[in-house]
Formats: structure tokens, C-alpha cells, sequence
């Protein structure tokens, strides 16, 4: 039998910010490897042994998940699209009951897509240890053997008589809530915890049934939302009427610390939620002098410390830091003590209550047809680069506050503005007045760059007046 991988793509890591925000939060981003978090974990949960993923997240993210799944030559089963985020349960729920209108004794493998395992092989022998359980009726959730008191995290209690050392699923005990560092250090001097990965292998019918008894409540909204999706191009919109009912509840609360079908297989082989840029500076390997520097930043008389700088137009330089964490982008720069890295999110959210954007936005933004930046904003202008891939096509669309410069850079242009369809090559420009519908598109085989010069009363993503779009987008800034 198959194991149906499902990702969940939900999270929002504001606790990696600056470099994981709102707008493009920190599992489509590449953060300890050459390929993001969410490729790793697909790319951890494929072979012959399992069926292509499902996957599960929001709206704004929908061609970001399909298109990073195609560059890892991935092929999604299904893409779920939550209408807004409700937690893990009624996440979780909703691909169960998707699979069991095709298979009710599908096996279900739940991972977050924002994890770390470096060893994937290990891994993929710990699902597969675990499966005859599953496939037995059991609940099995995955426990990291601790490797320090870490109060960040949940604990799993080992019941009597269960080992953490066995390659085989053990009997629970019970859940543990984050505890506080006295507590944590008492329960890894133990040997009997391990800590809670939120990973889950079961069948779906043993899920839903975990559901009727434990979290009825979920089951008839969910279940509605389920029977009444639409499907839009790739993705599968879960039904929004039905989904406002459901309750906002992880599937630890819902039903797994009250299941009693509940086992854990004990995993040591190395795993991390990356849930603050403390984890990231251990799981990326620190130098001899215990420093892990980026390209572009620079290390002097610095030990135990962070360095990162993610563009080349900033240059980042530490000089006698001790313990320290600095990470730089183009609009925001992070500096704190290693010790501290939890309390990112307070950063984030005393930011939001000041109306800052860089607290949940990038000025990079990620669209279908490529991506646009803003590098220039003022009272009545904005400049913005914009690249355009291959074959790639704005909708057309027209503003009812601004006109518009385009000035091709690389590459070349189809520009349609009003009845006119012409060809504007590098160096050449095009004006598109206020209220024209018009439209870009790239019709070679390179990515096409232009630079666009706005200039208006409101400069708002969401002045657009959709008329024809390739990607069935809505109106709106996203669609």
C-alpha cells in the first residue's frame, strides 16, 4: 500500500523574520539548503512507496506550491485551498475525508512543510516501520529523541515498559505542553520524552473516526466544505460558506491527547522546526569559532554567532560579536542575542501595531507570470522592477487611479494597450495612459525584466480592473 504524503502548508514563521513574513512565509524560502523547505519535504516524502502529495494551504500561495513542486519535477495528487487558515485539525480532516472518497483505508503520512531532516533516508525506514500499525487502526505520531532541555518545543510521555531507543512504534503515555526550562531539563534527564514533531501516520478512516468521538464539531462543517469544492484549474477550493464554521483547533487538542489508539515511533536521527533563527544557526554548522556567515556578510573577532545577509546589495559586517544574531534583507535588518531568538515575534507584532509593512510584507511580491519589486515609493509615484518568465502573462487589466510607464530592460515584451498589439524590445518603452486596459506578456524563452514608473493619485495593488486572465484569478490584488 501507497502512504499519501500530506503537506501542510499553513504557517506563517514569524519567528524566522525578517527573512519569513506574511506575504511569503519561511517553507516556500530557501533556508539551510539550495532548495526551500517545502521542495525538501516533498522531495523527502517521493519514491516508489508513495503517492504523489496532497497538499493543503492558502490562497495567495496556491501557484507558489504547484510551481515549486514543478522545479523539483513533483506532480501534486491534489491542492487544497483553505479559504482561511483554521489550524492543523480541520487541515488534516479535510484531505482524510478527500482520500477516503477514493481509498477510506488510505494511509495518511501528516508533515508539516517547514521541517528539517537531514537524514531522509532514515526517515523514510522510521514511516515505514510505523506503517503496519497504522494500517492496523493506531494513531502513530513521530517523537525526536531530545537533544537538550528545549522548552520551545512539546513533549511526549513514553508509557511504561516503551524504550525511545526501539525501531518500532511505543505505547504513549500522554502529551506534554511547552514546559518550562526546570521542567524540560528534569524530563530529557529521564529518558522517557521525546519531543513532538506534529507528524502523523494513520489511515484516514482511523482519523475520522478519531474526529466523530473526540471533535464532533468539526466533523459536518468540514465535511461540507469538502463535498461543495470547486475545483479551479490544478487546485481544489474548499467551500468558503461551510469552512467559516469550522472551528480554529490543532489536531493535538481536537483529538490526538485524547485518542487511546495513540503509539509514537521514536525517531533520533536528526530534526528541526527551524522555529527561530537560534535553530537555524545549530542546524546549519557552525564554524570552528562557532559563527555561521552568509555570503555578503562578513565575520571579525565574532564567535557563537549568526551572520546573514540575503541580498547582494547588502553587505553585512560584525565586528567582536559574541552570541549575536544578525540577519539583513533589502527593507529590514534583525540584530538580537542568540538567547533571545523567540522573542522575534514580539519584534513582529509591536511592528504591526505601528502600521509597518515590513512586518508582514516583502517589497518583492511572487505572482503566476513571475514577480514584481518596489524600489521606489513616493507621495504620487512608485518605480518597480518587474520580471516576467517565459511565456508568462499578465492579466489584462486597466486602473482607475494611475498610469503607467514601462520600460523594457532584458528581453521583449507583447504589449496590448486598448485595440493595439506590438512587440517593445530591450531599451524601448511604452505608455500606457490612465483607464486603458492593457496587458504584458512574455513571449520568449528568457525571462523578460522591465522597469515601470507609476504615477497617480493611489498606487494600491488593488487598483485592478480584471477583464481576461490565463490563471483564473478574481479581482483584487492577488485574485
Amino acid at each position: 500500500m501507497k502512504i499519501h504524503p500530506l503537506l501542510l502548508c499553513g504557517g506563517s514563521g514569524t519567528r524566522l523574520w525578517p527573512l519569513s513574513r506574511k506575504s511569503y512565509p519561511k517553507q516556500f524560502t530557501r533556508v539551510t539548503g539550495e532548495v526551500s523547505l517545502y521542495q525538501m519535504a516533498a522531495q523527502r516524502l517521493a519514491g516508489s512507496s508513495f503517492a504523489p502529495p496532497i497538499v493543503i494551504g492558502g490562497n495567495d500561495f496556491r501557484f507558489i506550491m504547484v510551481e515549486q513542486l514543478a522545479a523539483v519535477s513533483i506532480a501534486p495528487q491534489c491542492v487544497l485551498i483553505e479559504p482561511e487558515g483554521r489550524n492543523t485539525a480541520p487541515a488534516i480532516l479535510a484531505a482524510a475525508l478527500y482520500l477516503f472518497n477514493r481509498d477510506p483505508d488510505a494511509l495518511m503520512l501528516v508533515a508539516p512543510s517547514d521541517h528539517v531532516i537531514p537524514d531522509a533516508e532514515a526517515f523514510r525506514r522510521a514511516v515505514f516501520a510505523a506503517a503496519p500499525r497504522a494500517e492496523a487502526g493506531d494513531m502513530v505520531t513521530f517523537g525526536i529523541t531530545p537533544t537538550r532541555p528545549e522548552t520551545g518545543y512539546g513533549y511526549l510521555e513514553l508509557a511504561d515498559g516503551a524504550t525511545m531507543k526501539a525501531d518500532t512504534p511505543q505505547a504513549l503515555k500522554r502529551f506534554v505542553e511547552k514546559p518550562e526550562a526546570s521542567v524540560a531539563e528534569e524530563m530529557v534527564k529521564s529518558g522517557r520524552f521525546l519531543w513532538n514533531a506534529g507528524i502523523f501516520l494513520f489511515t484516514a478512516r482511523s482519523l475520522i473516526a478519531a474526529c466523530e468521538r473526540h471533535a464532533p464539531e468539526l466533523i459536518a462543517p468540514v465535511r461540507a466544505a469538502v463535498a461543495s469544492a470547486e475545483q479551479d484549474l490544478s487546485f481544489l477550493r474548499l467551500d468558503p460558506a461551510a469552512w467559516q464554521g469550522v472551528p480554529d483547533i490543532s489536531i493535538d487538542y481536537a483529538v490526538m491527547e485524547k485518542a487511546d489508539t495513540l503509539s509514537v515511533m521514536p525517531f533520533s536521527a536528526g530534526w528541526s522546526d527551524l522555529g527561530g533563527w537560534d535553530a537555524v544557526w545549530q542546524e546549519a554548522g557552525p564554524d570552528q569559532y562557532g559563527n555561521v556567515v552568509s555570503p555578503h556578510a562578513t565575520a571579525i573577532d565574532c564567535q557563537n554567532s549568526l551572520l546573514r545577509s540575503e541580498t547582494d546589495r547588502m553587505e553585512l559586517v560584525g565586528i567582536g560579536l559574541e552570541g549575536m544574531i544578525a540577519v539583513a534583507t533589502t527593507d529590514a535588518v534583525l540584530v538580537a542575542h542568540k538567547k533571545d531568538a523567540q522573542r522575534v515575534k514580539e519584534a513582529v507584532d509591536a511592528m504591526k501595531r505601528q502600521k509597518r509593512p515590513q512586518a508582514t510584507s516583502f517589497p518583492t511580491d511572487h505572482r503566476p507570470w513571475g514577480m514584481f519589486e518596489s524600489l521606489v515609493i513616493g507621495p504620487r509615484f512608485q518605480v518597480k522592477r518587474i520580471t516576467v518568465k517565459p511565456g508568462g502573462a499578465l492579466s489584462l487589466q486597466s486602473h482607475h487611479h494611475r498610469s503607467e510607464h514601462w520600460i523594457v530592460v532584458e528581453g521583449t515584451a507583447r504589449v496590448t494597450i486598448g485595440d493595439q498589439v506590438k512587440l517593445v524590445s530591450e531599451n524601448q518603452s511604452v505608455y500606457i495612459p490612465l483607464g486603458a486596459k492593457h496587458r504584458m506578456e512574455n513571449p520568449g524563452k528568457v525571462p523578460m525584466v522591465l522597469i515601470e514608473v507609476q504615477t497617480g493619485s493611489y498606487l494600491g495593488e488593488d487598483d485592478i480592473i480584471r477583464y481576461e486572465d490565463v490563471y483564473a484569478r478574481g479581482q483584487g490584488a492577488k485574485g
